[in-house]
């Protein structure tokens, strides 16, 4: 969603390394650069006026003036006034004293709130929570099943007393689910309600009956992150008419502009609380302003990339892993071992979202998003085409089993051959970082060398000097050859001097006196 604005302003950004100082020209340069990027993502134009005003005031101040690295600096000011546009920080969900908590959804119609009912469902179910989901959205066609439907895929628990389409009265449907959630042990509610395609005041009026009779500990407002300007007039207007405590972004993923998410906080003084950024349930989490400031100046999300890694991964496993790696150079570590790690990253997410969130990536992001998620599929299938004996020593692997298990998987022979290498070549890249040895063809570097094997390669090899195969030209050589040698034993100065000078008689030219002392 925020590609468009990333790229330019990386392109800006760019503009400014390099220099040594910033005048008031180029700051006013770049600073125009950055309010043409932002009305072109659709940020709201009061917005837009605040953000450039504080970036031209710290922009001129000292903290620039007197940095080493100006460009870094003006970078890390527009990251501090994007988190500080983006809500400052992490707003948590409020719980209860005594449960259950309440938690109210509101927003127009379509803007996803049904969906994101089972999201947030699944999240909190996640955190140790058992939520129930409450079917008070009885006027659009089929939403109670369609709540119904999410709640089972979610394995959380609904109450939908009322048919819906049409029928049934939505204000006692939420009144009735506290007494029922406390009678079953649910210690979160969330109320799915109603929207319309605009704003009305039979919408509002039933919002604000279904808050007065189950008094929410929290209203999130849904709103859609890729209608624009209106999502900022649309807030507005809910929170004058019923109120809300944060904001939640749907369709995050898409390939709007997104100046909804950059000027909705700012313009309603309320925080975005969670952002929804797939169409699966779990393509859900908590809005963390920092980190969507990083992702959007192409610095990457490593946290959250922990994050998601800690919940797919067990440490005892990983410990496992590592292991099997450290000993015998890797030989432990098997193409079972290798299906299940890869196994474990595809339920971490899209593999083109989980490179997205590393820094750097943004400058190769048209290769990302080109990555066939099928590969995987494919490579999997490969592997269990294998027999046990095959996975446990690929080294057995000749040309008519890759014929078998390319038959097996549906693929050439050529993958099955290319799969196999690139396991061994893992493998190996894998064993010297997991013993300490760091990536290879990295030496020079603490922690990143080749290892010594390399080290020794590379010594031989850069060993002696190539004879020449000419006989006349390699007598010369020869030659030349001892005659350095004579000299050497004559006794050649220290420092490369010539034999007999002395370094003390050396003379330096005039300007490097003043550094002698």
């Amino acid at each position: 969603m925020f590609d468009t604005l990333s790229d330019r302003l990386a392109a800006t950004f760019k503009n400014l390394r390099g220099k040594g100082r910033l005048s008031e020209a180029d700051i006013d340069a770049t600073a125009r650069e950055i309010r043409i990027a932002l009305l072109e993502a659709d940020v709201a134009l009061p917005v837009v006026r605040a953000f450039i005003k504080q970036i031209k005031e710290r922009a001129l101040g000292s903290e620039v003036s007197g940095a080493l690295n100006p460009a870094q600096q003006v970078i890390k000011i527009v990251n501090e006034e994007l988190i500080g546009i983006l809500g400052g920080e992490t707003r948590r969900l409020r719980f209860a004293k005594n449960p259950p908590t309440v938690i109210m959804l509101a927003g127009l119609q379509g803007a996803g709130k049904t969906t994101l009912a089972g999201k947030l469902g699944l999240w909190l179910k996640g955190q140790g929570h058992a939520p129930l989901l409450v079917a008070c959205d009885l006027q659009r066609p089929n939403a109670v099943n369609q709540l119904s439907v999410v709640a089972d895929r979610a394995g959380v628990g609904i109450y939908a007393p009322e048919p819906g389409n049409g029928v049934g009265d939505p204000v006692q449907v939420a009144k009735d689910s506290i007494e029922y959630a406390k009678a079953k042990q649910h210690d979160v509610v969330i109320v799915d309600t109603a929207g319309r395609l605009g704003i009305d005041q039979e919408l509002m009026r039933q919002a604000a009956d279904i808050r007065d009779a189950v008094s929410p500990d929290e209203v999130l407002f849904v709103v859609d992150a890729m209608i624009g300007q209106d999502a900022v007039n649309t807030a507005e207007a809910f929170r004058d008419g019923v109120g809300f405590d944060g904001v939640v972004l749907s369709k995050l993923d898409g390939d709007a502009r997104g100046g909804a998410a950059l000027s909705i906080a700012h313009v309603t003084g309320k925080n975005i609380m969670f952002a929804s950024n797939g169409e699966k349930l779990d393509e859900f989490d908590a809005f963390h302003p920092d980190r969507m400031a990083s992702r959007i100046l192409g610095m990457g999300d490593v946290l959250s990339l922990i994050e998601k890694a800690e919940q797919t991964f067990s440490q005892e496993e990983a410990a496992k892993m590592a292991s099997k790696l450290a000993s015998s150079k890797g030989k432990d570590f098997t193409l079972d071992d290798f299906l299940a790690q890869m196994e474990q990253v595809r339920k971490m997410g899209s593999i083109s979202k989980l490179l997205g969130l590393l820094p750097g990536m943004a400058q190769i992001k048209d290769q990302i998003n080109n990555i066939d998620e099928r590969d995987v599929d494919r490579t999997a299938a490969i592997i269990k085409s294998m027999t046990p004996g095959e996975r446990q020593d690929p080294t057995i692997i000749n040309g008519s089993r890759r014929a078998r298990i390319a038959r097996g998987s549906g693929v050439d022979v050529s993958m099955v051959k290319s799969l196999v290498e690139r396991f061994f070549e893992a493998r190996k890249m894998m064993s010297r970082m997991a013993s300490g040895g760091g990536m290879p063809g990295m030496p020079g570097i603490p922690g990143m060398g080749g290892g010594p094997g390399r080290q020794k390669k590379q010594q031989k090899q850069a060993k002696g000097k190539r004879k020449s195969g000419n006989p006349m030209k390699r007598k010369a050589d020869e030659a030349a050859e001892q005659a350095r040698r004579e000299q050497a034993q004559q006794g050649g100065g220290a420092f490369g001097l010539p034999a007999g000078q002395d370094a003390k008689d050396f003379q330096l030219p005039d300007e490097f006196k003043k550094f002698m002392g």
